[in-house]
């Protein structure tokens, strides 16, 4: 259903991608995790043909996303990190408006509407103006607004950023529904616990760059609760802003020197995402691990 073969993406001499390979079937969620940054957002621009790859190929449902973008743009939805709603619009008037977008006749833009406002718990907000709904009324039209024309890929960013607990959890049951109703979703998150719950596969993308693929039970398995990282870095680096921002995140952290090179060790639960914001710590205070060496220290 999605094909991504080699895809790389540059702005300026910051690689965005770097030769990214991600093959999901038909009927599935699969996430894409890693922290801000990594490239995720870029990837999902790639795919909703907002933005063009140096190089690879993607596709979906066989379509290329480069040479037929119309037709990719028929089979997508996508819900992005912020709301793009008209605030001076009803939620009802902006799903039909969307509808009418997409080309549907006025009584069926109008079905399809007010079936998003049931699905999603907005029908006694419908008919009030979006600017008095709150942050995640907001999110939750948004999403609805992406299933209008009833997509058979649905792409969300970072859907549940910024939501309450109970939005969060509302938002998983309906990703759950539109799955066992054979969409297939493409779930960008910083969360483990939501691909944990959520997700048949995911990746992890840093840097432009796959670090890991497979279940959550595959990815958790891959790392135990004392992690190393070998560098050779001075003694006044290593001392510096790098380790008093990794010590307030990881308490257990520990520094040793070793005479050559300074092994830096992490207390970590058995959650794979704390290694890539550990990493990510150390990469953001001048520390670059590398992904060699990153992946050579997961056991």
């Amino acid at each position: 259903m999605i094909d991504v073969e080699g895809v790389s993406k540059s702005f300026g001499e910051t690689k965005a991608l770097v030769g990214v390979d991600m093959s999901v079937p038909a009927g599935v969620v699969e996430g894409l995790l890693g922290p801000n940054g990594a490239g995720k957002t870029t990837l999902v621009r790639i795919l909703a043909t907002l933005l063009a790859p140096d190089a690879g190929r993607a596709r979906i449902s066989g379509v290329d996303v480069r040479t037929d973008p119309n037709t990719v743009r028929s089979l997508i939805g996508l819900a992005g990190q912020y709301a793009a709603v008209d605030e001076r619009l009803t939620g009802r008037e902006n799903l039909v408006m969307v509808g009418r977008l997409y080309r549907l006749g006025a009584k069926l833009a109008k079905v399809r509407a007010d079936e998003s406002l049931e699905r999603l718990g907005l029908v006694d907000a419908a008919d009030r103006p979006v600017k008095s709904y709150s942050g995640g009324m907001r999110r939750r039209l948004d999403l609805g607004a992406s299933l209008v024309g009833r997509p058979q890929v649905l792409i969300l960013d970072e859907p549940t950023t910024g939501l309450d607990p109970r939005t969060r959890l509302h938002m998983s049951s309906f990703i759950r529904d539109l799955v066992a109703e054979g969409t297939t979703v493409l779930l960008t998150t910083q969360y483990l616990e939501e691909v944990d719950q959520l997700a048949n596969h995911s990746i992890v993308i840093d840097r432009g760059v796959v670090i890991a693929s497979g279940t959550s039970d595959e990815l958790k398995a891959r790392v135990v609760k004392t992690l190393d990282f070998i560098k050779m870095i001075k003694p006044e680096q290593i001392q510096g802003a790098e380790t008093r921002e990794i010590v307030l995140q990881f308490p257990q952290t520990t520094l040793k020197f070793t005479g050559v090179n300074y092994l830096t060790n992490f207390a970590l639960p058995n959650f794979f995402f704390h290694v890539t914001t550990a990493y990510a710590l150390l990469r953001k205070n001048g520390v670059d691990l590398g992904k060699r060496d990153f992946l050579g220290q997961i056991q």
